[in-house]
């Protein structure tokens, strides 16, 4: 992959399941040397134990053990700190992805609540005109969701679903995570190769 001038760039990860998405995310992004400014709800914390095997007392080492052994640098910021650098519009970040987003967040994210501070730096990124991509990961979608997503989408938001393409031929759960995190990549005009392009 190509490397482009370091940004940074705020990650969410929500309680949906699928935190292995978020954290692909933003392993690629510190590969190509970028800061990452990531936040887990609570939830979040509970889907890495359920689904990466986290061990709920050592987040330090679950968060060393994912990503510390990449370029770029990583800015872990707890949930409630609201004071924190991304929830002021006056620190410059590239883009906010919140991949996996829980209905919840894109329920609070579409009706201004910014109660905690991933919901606070979406909002920050609203206000600002700045890139907000939402990765929801829920099915079915009744049509309290699907407004939700219609009326971020008529605001500028990036919706791309956790709908992984078959036609490249994946075999391996790797193959369709990086699929999703290439599409990401693809919205913010990040380079990439982390997946074979139709026609290649």
């Amino acid at each position: 992959m190509n490397k482009l001038k370091p940004k940074n760039y705020v990650v969410g990860i929500t309680g949906a399941s699928g935190g292995i998405y978020g954290v692909r995310l933003a392993r690629t992004l510190l590969a190509l040397g970028h800061s990452v400014h990531l936040v887990v709800s609570n939830a979040g914390w509970r889907v890495f134990k359920e689904e990466l095997g986290f061990a709920a007392s050592d987040r330090e080492g679950f968060l060393n053990e994912q990503f510390g052994s990449y370029p770029g640098s990583l800015h872990y910021h707890p949930i409630a700190d609201i004071g924190a650098s991304i929830a002021s519009g006056s620190f410059r970040t590239a883009a906010m992805i919140i991949m996996p987003c829980s209905m919840g967040t894109l329920s609070a994210v579409a009706h201004g609540s910014s109660d905690n501070l991933m919901t606070r730096a979406a909002d920050v990124m609203l206000k600002e005109g700045r890139p907000l991509v939402l990765v929801p990961r829920e099915t079915p979608l009744h049509a309290i969701h699907l407004e939700n997503m219609l009326k971020l989408s008529r605001l500028g938001v990036k919706m791309i679903p956790a709908m992984p393409a078959f036609y490249y031929g994946p075999t391996t759960m790797d193959d369709l995570i990086d699929f999703m995190v290439g599409k990401v990549l693809d919205s913010l005009d990040i380079e990439h190769s982390l997946f074979r392009r139709w026609g290649e």
